[in-house]
Formats: C-alpha cells, structure tokens, sequence
C-alpha cells in the first residue's frame, strides 16, 4: 500500500506563499512548527525551495528534488525530473512524505494529496507565488491551534482528505 501524501504549507489568506523567491512573512512558531513535522521524514520539493532551505538535508530529512539539474543530487539527496518519478522514489524512503513546494509541485500534488498541514496566515500580504485554492475540496479537520506573534494572527490546522 502506497505511503499517504502530505502537503505542508504556510499561505496568506490571499494564497500568498512567496515573494522573490523567499516566503512572504517572517513568523518564528510556524518555522520551527514545519521543522518539527519535516524532521526524518522525506521531503518533496522544487529547486528553488530546496536552494533556499538551508535545513533540507538536517535532521535526518530525506529530499528529494524535483529538478533538471543533475548537479544536485548527493548520498542525501535524490533528484527527479517530475512528479510521478519524485512520488515513486519518495515511496522507497524512510519517513513520511511530505510536499514542501513551491507553487507548481503543490499545483500537480494537492489533487493526490491525503492530509494538508496548514499554517493559514491571517493577513493579505503581496507576492509572486501562490498555493493552489484548496477550500472547495473536501477536507476534515483533525487539529486545529490559533496563534498570534507582534507582526500576524496565523492557524495551525491539519486536515485530512475526506474521500
């Protein structure tokens, strides 16, 4: 039986995810909030999340890059050209599976995805890079922790795909 897909994401309500290539907010709970779920499992990313996370490869994570550039790939980092081939080697690592984006990755996974770990920022912030509309799909929640720092009010919410 295949391992369940999880997509984890921090997005404004406008969907924002990012903004020149690094992420439209600065919230220090929901960072180490997403370091705590990603540690020794797999991580399924694009290249510029993975050029831009300097713990990818920490913690015992499991990356795996989806990416044209071979030059990439290492004994800790397994590359792929596109989604069924990094869904398929993600299948034959230790962990959960875990989708860390960008936008396109989240685009092509969230219709396989089983759970959505959430972190919904309270806020309309401007940006380039969105995470795909997700609301309109059938979702139950499983937890859910409000929280607030001196700059956002966010939503730490797991959801899991009702079939």
């Amino acid at each position: 039986m295949p391992k369940p897909i999880t997509l984890i994401v921090a997005c404004a309500e406008n969907r924002v995810i990012g903004r020149a290539r690094r992420l439209p907010f600065d919230i220090p709970e929901d960072k180490a909030w997403f370091h705590a779920k990603t540690a020794g499992q797999t991580v399924v990313m694009g290249h510029i999340c993975f050029e831009t996370w300097p713990k990818a490869v920490a913690d015992g994570r499991h990356p795996v890059v989806i990416t044209r550039d071979p030059s990439l790939a290492s004994d800790r980092v397994r590359v792929a050209d596109n989604i069924t081939e990094a869904l398929a080697i993600a299948q034959t690592l230790p962990g959960e599976i875990l989708i860390c984006g960008g936008q396109r990755i989240y685009e092509e996974t969230l219709p396989l995805a089983d759970r959505l770990l959430l972190t919904l920022v309270h806020a309309e912030v401007p940006g380039d890079t969105w995470f795909p509309e997700w609301r309109h799909l059938s979702w139950r929640e499983i937890s859910r922790r409000e929280s607030s720092d001196a700059n956002y009010r966010y939503t730490f919410s797991e959801l899991e795909r009702v079939r």
